[in-house]
């Protein structure tokens, strides 16, 4: 072998060394943010909030995606993940199988899929079990009702937007509270209108749930210039909480809405 052909041998073999140690260095990095942590042949997403000490309890925001999203959005999404990361939230964002939810009938597999992943991230997250919040947008909200209607035992609150099950639906289990936004004029996931145009319909199925009468309180607040809500407040229910804030617009994420909760919630500066 001519000094060339040497020279290129040993470029060679270099090349695929490093192109093996750049696999192994790629196969062992943690499951963390955009890289996905395995659970059989599913995954899910985690990101811890910023500044974390490493041992304080973590409270957690379990996301379900919206319709043909993965959970690698949802850790990058300003109005989620940008709400839990300053306020010592742990987000879990499970991948839907096929990008979607199994919510419309009972017996999800999605639900034990969804618990499983809180379990296997407490093996390396320590969490705060009485603050273990479930939320969604769109389908993913549909899927957090299905989630809180057959494991909502231990759920501190339901947070959804955009999307519920059928009101009459019996469920099994329910959280503590319920927080459900949604617009009048949504199109995809259609507000939930009640007999006469009631706009208290969208949680009529958590108000009997909980053992809700009427309403304790009614307020009308903003998150932006473009974000107004009317919030009727169900408190003191026979098992639980329940709020319902309306907006006049379409299908979307209102901007601020999940921090504001989770403010309320964790009793957080606003």
């Amino acid at each position: 072998m001519g000094l060339t052909q040497t020279t290129t041998a040993i470029y060679t073999a270099f090349a695929l060394a490093m192109l093996a140690t750049s696999t192994q260095a790629q196969s062992a990095a943690p499951c963390e943010a955009e890289v996905p942590c395995q659970i059989g042949d599913r995954s899910y997403h985690v990101l811890p909030p910023d500044n974390w000490d490493g041992t304080t309890p973590l409270p957690v925001l379990l996301h379900f995606h919206g319709w043909g999203r993965q959970g690698t959005l949802i850790v990058k999404h300003s109005r989620i993940a940008g709400a839990t990361r300053p306020r010592g939230v742990l987000l879990l964002a499970p991948n839907g199988d096929g990008r979607t939810w199994d919510f419309w009938n009972e017996g999800s597999p999605d639900t034990d899929f969804a618990a499983a992943v809180i379990e296997d991230a407490a093996k390396n997250y320590p969490i705060d079990r009485d603050n273990i919040m479930v939320s969604g947008y769109s389908y993913g909200s549909a899927m957090a009702w299905r989630y809180a209607c057959e494991n909502g035992d231990g759920v501190r609150a339901l947070l959804a937007v955009s999307g519920t099950i059928n009101q009459n639906e019996s469920c099994e289990t329910a959280p503590n509270e319920v927080r459900h936004v949604h617009g009048t004029r949504d199109t995809v996931m259609d507000f939930p209108f009640g007999p006469g145009g009631d706009t208290n319909h969208p949680v009529s199925l958590w108000r009997e749930r909980l053992g809700c009468s009427v309403p304790t309180g009614t307020e009308s607040y903003s998150t932006t210039e473009k974000d107004h809500f009317e919030r009727v407040i169900w408190e003191g229910c026979a098992t639980g909480n329940v709020v319902l804030d309306v907006h006049s617009r379409g299908h979307f994420i209102p901007k601020g809405w999940f921090a504001r909760q989770l403010d309320d919630l964790l009793d957080t500066p606003s």
